[in-house]
């Protein structure tokens, strides 16, 4: 969630970087929400200070006086209690200030580009998509059998082989988590058409292991020097995609289940924007392994998640579309993940606790296997497959993939 004091402190500010998120309206009302319940927090201390009675024994005139007094504090409450929850539902919908340096807009067309590494290649024959290259087809579930299921699994060996080279620690997490942990990392209640629940059991199938990395450390407080804490978690992924009909919906690109190694970062303040652009280092270095032509680019301010203020897309070249697209995000969610987490650190003893900051980052999905397949395609269907991939038991090329949606 937001700090709350600076809105209060300067509304202008911080409205105008709720703008740019589309999301100045519930901004304003959250600020006349929180000026409401200050004014009944007012009115229920003051009547509470006056319920204090001296020592002596109450007068029967004090003491018509004290009832009258209960009945007020009591209806005083009530408001009270009413403005806490009205405030506390706004809060829950206002979205992470975007950084400075997010791009205005609203759309993919929206974020600037900051460098394109390697040449997409040129093919003498008919270049075909993954779709033609997979024989995919069906309802965005995938069965990947045989050795395109081994070049996949390999794919997120090698991913997590590198992180654990460069200090993060692997975590296998769950997929099932508690309303709190989607509360906490922002996911619930802006992002909740697009999350399966299990509504029997009071759960819910995550869409990315960065929920479960993130509330892992639910409501504690580190030492300075714990920090920063990295994770690499490996999980199956689950997202409705409601609203993508008739977007992306041929093949592999964009399904309902799918599997991911993702990055996920705890640390200092004042050190989240390095840690940032530490992350996309990381993602670059395993592009760049993996020979695929890329471009990073800054994502528009309107087309970031709620609990993110900056996000780098790393969008590989697909052959078949004539177009990058998407493989790897990376975010700093700043303190807005912490706040609701309530996670936090001590700089010394007698310091008082600080929220932490904390990024996210994928390493590699499926999707890095779609675009190795369209990058790597010879005239026969064939597919060459990148030499990283070899020692954690990808075959050396793939003759017609088998994979159906």
């Amino acid at each position: 969630m937001i700090d709350v004091k600076a809105l209060r402190d300067d509304p202008p500010g911080v409205l105008a970087k709720l703008k740019r998120k589309g999301a100045e309206d519930v901004g304003i009302a959250l600020l006349n929400a929180d000026s409401e319940w200050r004014k009944r927090l007012e009115e229920a201390e003051a009547l509470r200070a006056k319920q204090k009675v001296a020592g002596r024994p109450p007068t029967p005139e004090e003491i018509e006086e004290l009832k009258a007094l209960k009945e007020r504090l009591r209806v005083a409450e009530a408001q009270l209690a009413d403005a806490e929850r009205g405030r506390d539902e706004l809060l829950a919908r206002v979205p992470n200030p975007p950084a400075e340096d997010t791009p205005d807009g609203f759309t993919d067309e929206d974020a600037v580009e900051i460098r394109r590494v390697g040449e997409p290649p040129s093919f003498d024959f008919p270049t075909r998509d993954h779709v033609e290259l997979a024989q995919v087809h069906g309802w965005r579930f995938v069965y990947r059998v045989g050795e395109v299921a081994l070049l996949e699994l390999a794919l997120y060996r090698f991913a997590l082989d590198r992180l654990l080279q460069k200090g993060f620690t692997p975590v296998l997490p769950p997929v099932l988590v508690r309303e709190e942990a989607m509360y906490g990392t922002g996911f619930l209640p802006t992002d909740e058409v697009n999350i399966y629940a299990v509504e029997r059991d009071e759960l819910y199938l995550t869409g990315t292991s960065e929920v479960a990395l993130a509330s892992m450390h639910m409501r504690e407080t580190f030492d300075e020097d714990a920090l920063p804490i990295r994770y690499a978690g490996y999980s199956t992924c689950f997202r409705r995609e409601a609203g993508a009909a008739g977007k992306d919906t041929r093949g592999m690109f964009r399904v309902h289940q799918f599997d991911k190694v993702e990055m996920f970062v705890f640390t200092l303040p004042d050190k989240a924007r390095d840690e940032h652009e530490r992350l996309l280092d990381v993602e670059e270095e395993l592009v760049q392994e993996l020979d695929l032509p890329y471009r990073v680019v800054n994502v528009a301010a309107g087309d970031l998640g709620a609990s993110a203020a900056k996000k780098y897309d790393i969008e590989a070249w697909f052959p078949g579309q004539q177009r990058y697209r998407e493989i790897t995000s990376t975010s700093n969610t700043t303190d807005y993940q912490a706040r609701r987490l309530e996670i936090k650190f001590r700089r010394d003893a007698k310091s008082r606790p600080e929220h932490v900051h904390t990024l996210n980052g994928t390493a590699v999905t499926a999707r890095a296997m779609i675009a190795l397949m369209e990058n790597f395609q010879d005239e026969g269907g064939s597919i060459s497959v990148p030499e990283p991939l070899w020692e954690f038991g990808a075959p050396r090329q793939l003759g017609r993939v088998n994979a159906t949606a």
